[in-house]
């Protein structure tokens, strides 16, 4: 299994927006792949006050790449959702069976 660490940097003007449309596009988005197992999102806090994160659990590489294309250490970003990242990161991980 591979853990997808997604981290986006959205100003905090656009951030009522994003949240919403975040749950209602990419959440549900990143849930119809073949080969998801599940998901955790996260909001700022005081420590990371732009700071979003989606956390993904894949079947395997090839899902992962399935979903995200042969350069998958790239991020993700739904039509439409682009107007909100002033930066962003992906990190993946092996999991420990």
């Amino acid at each position: 299994m591979i853990t997808r660490i997604f981290r986006v940097s959205v100003p905090k003007s656009l951030h009522h927006e994003f949240e919403k449309n975040f749950l209602s596009v990419s959440v549900p988005y990143v849930k119809a792949q073949p080969g998801f197992i599940s998901v955790v999102v996260g909001k700022p806090t005081s420590w990371e006050p732009e700071e979003y994160v989606m956390i993904s659990v894949w079947d395997s590489e090839a899902d992962v790449a399935a979903f995200a294309g042969k350069n998958w250490n790239r991020a993700v970003i739904p039509q439409g959702m682009e107007k909100y990242v002033s930066k962003c990161w992906v990190h993946h991980y092996e999991n420990f069976d």
